[in-house]
């Protein structure tokens, strides 16, 4: 998708520009310092609507819309997170991280159209996300454990979500709908985490934070139906519990 290709890219660009400095002024020092993350984790939606609730016209008949959350659209979802870290001292990290989240959707009911229940069968949430943060670990006194907290923000590319409607009992099937065009979002996010040494060069991670992504981009198929307000408050709020390991490097 060339939102998602520009975006990534252009992100991409500014980190390795930040951090070239960093990595030249470290100079022949023996001990890297920069470490690589991967992990997995679920994105369980907090708040948020898919849709919103409205009421209109749908092919000239009368239709009343129910809200439905991502929650109930979506369920938890899975991601996968690659990043770098770049450790500015002891307690202090730079981070840039890419998430690739996919969630299935289920068959929900939308409402009614005429006298019949109107269903609607969203397409796939797939979503590729850049975000930076800085991270600060606090000093315990517990070998082997480091415990952290970090802020992040970043640009998450959302692909194009389909809405295929269905009124079974007036036997009618609607159209594979565009319902929101590929969406750039902005992403920002606190995390709190735990570090569990298990060797000299990995750390067993374990993180949970809360995420906002502002609202997909709307498209005009509903104009003059009354139903515009469906595409509104799509910004949705999550709480991602990640685990994963950590490589430092010598």
């Amino acid at each position: 998708m060339r939102i998602r290709s520009w975006c990534v890219a252009g992100v991409a660009a500014a980190l390795v520009v930040a951090c070239a400095p960093a990595a030249q002024a470290q100079g022949a020092s023996d001990e890297s310092r920069f470490v690589l993350d991967f992990g997995i984790g679920i994105d369980p939606s907090i708040n948020g609507n898919i849709n919103s609730g409205a009421i209109g016209a749908l092919q000239g008949q009368a239709a009343a819309i129910l809200p439905n959350s991502y929650g109930d659209v979506y369920g938890t979802g899975v991601q996968l997170r690659f990043g770098a870290g770049y450790t500015l001292n002891e307690y202090s990290e730079l981070r840039g991280v890419f998430t690739y989240q996919s969630a299935d959707a289920d068959l929900v009911r939308l409402g009614d159209v005429g006298a019949s229940s109107l269903y609607g069968q969203y397409s796939d949430y797939k979503s590729l996300s850049l975000d930076f943060g800085y991270r600060r670990y606090f000093q315990i006194r517990v070998p082997g454990l480091r415990v952290y907290g970090e802020g992040t923000i970043g640009i998450a590319a959302i692909d194009r979500i389909n809405l295929l409607l269905a009124a079974p009992q007036s036997n009618i099937v609607f159209d594979n709908t565009d319902f929101y065009d590929g969406t750039a979002a902005l992403t920002l996010g606190v995390n709190g985490g735990v570090l569990f040494r298990i060797s000299d060069h990995v750390d067993l991670n374990a993180q949970i934070g809360l995420r906002r992504v502002s609202g997909m981009a709307e498209v005009d198929s509903l104009i003059g139906t009354d139903l515009e307000d469906i595409n509104n408050d799509t910004s949705r709020l999550t709480f991602p519990i990640v685990i994963g390991v950590r490589f430092r490097f010598k």
